[in-house]
């Protein structure tokens, strides 16, 4: 991968921070940084080739379009596919927390507790656990494989609960107390974001009436009209 051409040719700072969007997929992602940033490369160079030979305005269209592609193509692969993500976590973190907590409170240390309820969830996020667990058995010590987990979840509300833990591992701060309170925060976030899509409807509803029903409502009234004026 270093060997790239392409690679090479980015400055370093847009290489890490591709890297970086690329953790943020997941364990399960099959993204790497050599296939993002050559796929841009050349589907740009591809475009840009192909509308300066078959378009008349080719050499107006061309860099235009090779340009447009070559920013939004990050949005489309990376972007909207972690936010999308991002809102999965979380979602399936409430329950997975709640579960996390009351294996807690049966006395179990941390590391326990995150292998019993990893065994009983099933969900990308107990996945993201698993492979913290999987990296403490090839030697990384629980805060440090925590430390990396947190640079694969997009959501803040999950890592400051991963954070939590780690504080907990270092200063012997009870968990329970802080996993509590994320819980309450994530459970209340989430009622906040069912609000926010519930206030959003009636823009969609409409968007949805301007852009089907006024047409209808057009030929309704215009084609009465148009036959008169054809049979007349």
């Amino acid at each position: 991968m270093k060997d790239s051409l392409f690679v090479k040719i980015y400055p370093k700072r847009t290489i890490e921070r591709v890297e970086a969007k690329i953790q943020l997929l997941g364990v399960s992602n099959h993204y790497n940084l050599f296939m993002i940033l050559n796929f841009r490369v050349l589907i740009s160079l591809i475009l840009f080739i192909v509308l300066l030979i078959v378009s008349q305005i080719g050499y107006i269209l061309a860099p235009v379009v090779a340009i447009l592609f070559y920013y939004l193509s990050e949005k489309v692969l990376l972007d909207y596919p972690i936010k999308k993500r991002a809102k999965k976590l979380e979602k399936e973190a409430l329950f997975f927390f709640e579960i996390l907590l009351l294996t807690l409170e049966s006395r179990r240390n941390l590391g326990h507790a995150l292998s019993l309820t990893t065994a009983n969830i099933d969900s990308e996020l107990s996945d993201e656990f698993k492979q913290t667990l999987a990296e403490m058995k090839l030697g990384k010590s629980l805060n440090e494989a925590l430390n990396d987990m947190k640079k694969r979840i997009p959501s803040e509300a999950i890592n400051n609960a991963i954070l939590n833990m780690v504080e907990s591992n270092i200063f012997g701060n009870s968990i329970l107390t802080s996993l509590t309170n994320q819980i309450d925060f994530l459970r209340e976030k989430q009622m906040l974001d069912v609000k926010a899509e519930i206030n959003k409807l009636p823009t969609k509803v409409s968007i949805i009436s301007v852009v089907f029903f006024v047409p209808i409502m057009l030929l309704i009234i215009l084609v009465p009209v148009l036959i008169l004026y054809l049979v007349g």
